[in-house]
């Protein structure tokens, strides 16, 4: 299948596949770790948290990306130091686009993996604690281990909503074709250019990498027999 491509479809296409890697890395070292905290604790203000953590998914696209631009911009509160000490510049760069992509579907692996957090017996890990293990421990060797299928379904669902990012990762990266532009970009540049093979060749190729992942996700979701 990937023979019969075009360039025009290939180099979109392994951008996004890079994009939503890193970005499904990014967002699932810190969900996890978020939610591992959240599932662990209760105290004033945690449903406010917790709403908080969740409002990429709600918010409009482009809301989403003017905070983006106000934070990492080349006058944001992030991208001036980031200019001014490392030279960094992530508007309208691919490491942009991969921020934007974790911004966005950080709550998916959150919510994943505060519900998989949750549903573990808390005695397995009580159990561990008596017998001098440390809370580090606890988590790898106990709590990880028993969440992992509702993680990973977690992590599949975010890759999938990673490559289909389009909102918030055009203000943040732009439309540079081979820089930027990712399947999701490309498919609005086709449309608007009036390309009708090229976007439906491309809205081919992201549906069918999308319904694969969602029932890898759909299986690891499924009780145990």
């Amino acid at each position: 299948m990937i023979d019969s491509l075009s360039p025009q479809m290939l180099q979109p296409l392994w951008l996004t596949l890079k994009v939503a890697l890193l970005a499904t890395l990014i967002a699932g070292a810190c969900g996890i770790a978020v939610g591992r905290w959240m599932a662990q604790r209760r105290f004033a203000g945690h449903s406010v948290l917790d709403a908080m953590l969740v409002l990429p998914m709600v918010l409009p696209p482009t809301v989403l990306g003017y905070y983006l631009i106000v934070l990492i911009g080349r006058h944001g509160v992030i991208g001036q130091w980031l200019e001014q000490w490392f030279g960094i510049q992530l508007l309208f760069t691919w490491q942009g686009a991969v921020i934007a992509a974790a911004v966005v579907t950080f709550p998916l692996i959150y919510k994943a993996a505060r519900a998989a957090f949750e549903d573990t017996d808390a005695r397995f890990a009580q159990a561990a604690r008596t017998l001098g293990a440390s809370e580090w421990e606890v988590f790898l060797r106990i709590a990880l281990p028993l969440a992992t299928r509702g993680i990973a379904a977690g992590l599949a669902l975010t890759f999938a909503r990673a490559m289909g990012e389009f909102g918030a990762t055009l203000m943040i990266a732009g439309n540079l074709p081979g820089k930027t532009q990712t399947l999701s970009v490309a498919v609005y540049t086709a449309v608007q250019a009036g390309d009708d093979p090229l976007a439906l060749g491309l809205t081919l190729v992201i549906s069918v990498l999308c319904i694969v992942l969602l029932v890898i996700a759909s299986r690891l979701l499924q009780p145990r027999h």
